[in-house]
């Protein structure tokens, strides 16, 4: 009998220790599960934040580039910049906004550094006081912006010859055939002896116009030149002095 009830307490005890163990697992599984919710429920909501950023910058990229295309396609229409160019201005505004190079400028100077960079990348003889006037940004911030683009993006900005602006600046004085020529050569015998080297292909050019409108009978003013040059007639002066010195140039002022 004795044995007996022994018997009956071990499995009292047995059942009461697997009873205490199903309860400890149920009560571990359910913390689990409750945890697993707080990391779903604090995952979703981080997935939210970080939709709600992207289509954030999704549209602030959109509205800067509709505003970027906007002046570009006014500053193109003013200066008859031409289509592959405006294009291309607007491509490394992108890319300065994707790099986040727009951040703390002004749009109107990347905008305007961004088509100065375009148009030296191509050669397209395009001088810094016609953008200045096209954009009311100043020379040196569309300088120092240009200066930003070029080493942040990694741009190859090559110099334009001298005898790319002989073109467009004949073409402002009204001035054609034999000028143009006669100052295209007067370009390329200044570059043969490094006449240029160390001055402004600008300068250079309204130079050799202002020196080659003389020769053939066709005087223009100083200041009409140096308008168009986009330089001051101080230096346009100094330069087509030296120019005519050096390349033995007689003049009849």
């Amino acid at each position: 009998m004795g044995r007996e009830v022994g018997e009956e307490g071990e499995k009292r005890e047995r059942s009461e220790r697997e009873r205490a163990g199903r309860e400890e697992r149920r009560g571990v599984t359910k913390k689990s599960e409750h945890l697993s919710r707080k990391e779903e429920e604090e995952r979703e909501r981080l997935q939210r934040i970080s939709e709600r950023l992207r289509k954030r910058r999704v549209s602030n990229l959109r509205r800067h580039r509709l505003t970027a295309s906007a002046e570009i396609e006014r500053i193109s229409a003013m200066l008859s910049i031409p289509e592959r160019i405006k294009e291309e201005s607007l491509s490394i505004y992108q890319q300065a906004w994707e790099r986040d190079l727009i951040h703390g400028r002004s749009v109107e100077k990347m905008v305007a550094a961004s088509v100065y960079a375009a148009c030296r990348r191509n050669r397209i003889p395009m001088t810094l006081d016609e953008l200045e006037k096209a954009t009311n940004v100043a020379r040196k911030d569309i300088v120092r912006a240009c200066k930003v683009l070029a080493g942040r993006l990694s741009l190859s900005l090559p110099p334009v010859s001298p005898i790319e602006y002989v073109h467009r600046f004949c073409e402002k004085l009204n001035l054609k055939g034999r000028v143009r020529e006669k100052a295209e050569e007067i370009v390329r015998k200044a570059l043969e002896k490094n006449i240029t080297s160390g001055r402004g292909p600008p300068s250079i050019a309204a130079s050799a116009v202002y020196i080659a409108a003389i020769l053939c009978g066709k005087r223009q003013t100083q200041k009409a030149v140096a308008e168009v040059a986009g330089v001051t007639e101080v230096t346009l002066r100094v330069r087509y002095k030296e120019l005519a010195r050096k390349l033995q140039i007689e003049l009849h002022n």
